[in-house]
């Protein structure tokens, strides 16, 4: 065996490929080649015409080295394998705690909040109708609550992801209990997990509390203060995974995606901060789709453009800024509520995509998120799932095991040129502010998502269960969704809020919310701060949105036609 890499041309190379070819010809016909979700025609078979080495240092080079191509890290997950960051969230606090625990006890390393949509809209329990309450996440309006969601989990030895849009309420009522228990806030870490407002904008009405120039506002004050009280926090993620299930292509999302961080950089630029030090904790949150040799490519080409993103534009010259450090999260979007079951092998598929792209935390869908918040058994059998693709398959044995492929590097190229344009349109519109502005993103996203329903309702692109391999309705599995918390439990949850607003310091909140107010409506003092301020105090989740929402206005999204 030859220890020499190919060269070409080889000999005989051209003929037997053009032997090939005919013999290809004359069994398919006039066939035409595919294209993945981004548009890239994929053809039937990759050969060294299609990349063979010669820009390797350029392309590839080794892990944990530019272009970083291949991983972020020199051993990648052989040396460290994901964090098996499960989203949890139902119910009242008490449910969420026991959950947790339950998960921890099957093997997740790490937490992840999800609240109750009244949380995600920016109100407490007692300003909703009850019986919507608990039913998406876990209600979480104090410190009392935030207290019990953790009850027993040592905060600092324990990395949590608050999934938090801006006012970040959620993190402050977190450093709130932490203060309760005398944990120093150097020891807090996780991430602030919805921190991209221009995503909530764009794709994510929900999330989107304050208008835009509150929100840029109260987020580069979030990511200053995390940088200097907390050094093992991330304040920011740059939230993908919205504008893909939103409709944008695997490559839209990504060049959507790089532009917002390239939006965000320029607004901490702006205040004054340092590319060396904030750029470190920017982190990156993806869906991974069915398209499993796209979403490979998709995140090698991102981790690509990315590091030359901070070292060009940004000067950014510490090694650990040029790092693309990226939650992947399972597309729920591809899950079906027909033949439920099969959710198991899509969520699989998925996942190996998202470890075969090198991702340093990863969230496995349970197969029921379609019907509800996932039942106890459906959420350890994701659990299992990762645990599995760790432990028996072995995936994490070798780095970038498809490095080298001519089909995966071709794709890694053909993806990055797909990226690049989309950012470079959005250059050309201002940046990603005024792209969202004026509505260009919303179009991009709406005009792929039309394209990829279309596949789907013309039969060019398969769901199994839904458009073919049907099976009759008496043959399904019978769906059984996980039950809305008791209207007991709820009314108890919102008495305790009642009695917490009415036993808490009054003056001492009244004061820290009146700072709350005077720092947004100053020019240089610290918005997030004083939000760690009222929470210390007693103020509520939403109260403190109401504060700021009359200050900076509502959160209303841009309706483009």
């Amino acid at each position: 065996m030859s220890d020499q890499a190919v060269q070409l041309p080889l000999p005989g190379f051209e003929a037997v490929r053009d032997e090939w070819r005919s013999d290809y010809d004359d069994q398919m016909g006039p066939a035409l080649n595919p294209k993945n979700r981004s548009g890239i025609e994929v053809k039937p078979l990759y050969t060294p015409d299609d990349w063979n080495g010669d820009a390797y240092m350029e392309d590839l080079g080794f892990p944990g080295q530019v272009p970083m191509t291949r991983g972020i890290y020199p051993s990648m997950h052989r040396g460290r394998t994901w964090s098996q960051r499960q989203l949890i969230g139902l119910g009242t606090p008490e449910d969420y705690n026991a959950r947790l625990k339950a998960l921890i006890a099957h093997g997740a390393s790490a937490g992840s909040l999800i609240p109750c949509n009244s949380v995600y809209r920016g109100y407490d329990a007692d300003e909703v109708p009850a019986e919507l309450l608990g039913t998406c996440g876990a209600v979480v309006n104090s410190v009392d609550d935030m207290e019990i969601c953790y009850r027993d989990i040592p905060l600092e030895n324990f990395s949590t992801a608050q999934n938090d849009p801006s006012p970040f309420t959620l993190l402050a009522l977190l450093l709130a209990v932490a203060k309760r228990r005398g944990i120093p806030w150097n020891r807090i870490t996780g991430t602030s997990n919805q921190s991209d407002y221009i995503s909530h904008f764009v794709c994510n009405h929900m999330f989107f509390r304050l208008a835009l120039p509150g929100a840029r506002r109260v987020l580069v004050d979030h990511i200053a203060f995390s940088q200097k009280h907390l050094p093992g926090w991330n304040p920011l993620s740059v939230v993908g995974q919205h504008m893909q299930q939103g409709g944008a292509t695997p490559a839209e999302a990504m060049g959507l995606t790089l532009s917002t961080a390239i939006q965000y950089a320029h607004d901490c630029e702006a205040r004054g901060l340092d590319p060396n030090e904030f750029l470190t904790r920017f982190t990156f949150f993806f869906d991974i789709s069915l398209s499993f040799f796209e979403e490979i490519a998709k995140f090698r080409a991102g981790r690509r453009i990315w590091q030359r993103i901070v070292r060009e534009r940004f000067g950014a010259t510490n090694p650990k800024a040029w790092r693309f450090k990226f939650h992947g999260q399972t597309s729920g979007v591809d899950l079906t509520r027909e033949q439920p079951l099969n959710n198991i092998a899509r969520v699989t598929a998925q996942a190996i995509a998202g470890i075969f792209g090198g991702l340093q935390s990863l969230h496995t869908d349970s197969y029921d998120e379609v019907l509800s918040v996932p039942t106890e058994q459906a959420a350890r059998i994701a659990v299992s799932t990762q645990e599995i693709l760790k432990d028996e398959a072995h995936l994490t044995d070798v780095i970038d095991p498809l490095g080298g492929s001519y089909y995966v590097e071709s794709m890694t190229n053909d993806m990055e040129e797909k990226i690049l344009a989309v950012i470079e349109q959005i250059d050309a519109e201002g940046g990603m502010y005024a792209a969202v502005s004026s509505g260009l993103v919303q179009r991009i996203v709406g005009v792929s998502a039309l394209a990829h329903q279309d596949r789907i309702d013309s039969g060019e692109q398969t769901v199994v269960g839904v458009n073919k391999f049907k099976v009759p309705e008496e043959d399904e599995m019978p769906r059984q969704p996980l039950k809305p918390p008791p209207a007991d439990v709820i009314e108890a949850q919102i008495e305790r809020l009642k009695r917490y607003k009415a036993e808490r310091d009054q003056t001492a909140t009244a004061r820290a919310m009146d700072e709350l107010s005077r720092a947004a409506e100053s020019e240089d003092e610290n918005v997030f701060e004083k939000i760690v301020d009222a929470t210390c105090a007693g103020a509520t989740h939403g109260e403190i949105c109401q504060r700021l929402r009359d200050i900076y206005g509502f959160g209303d999204p841009l309706i483009v036609p």
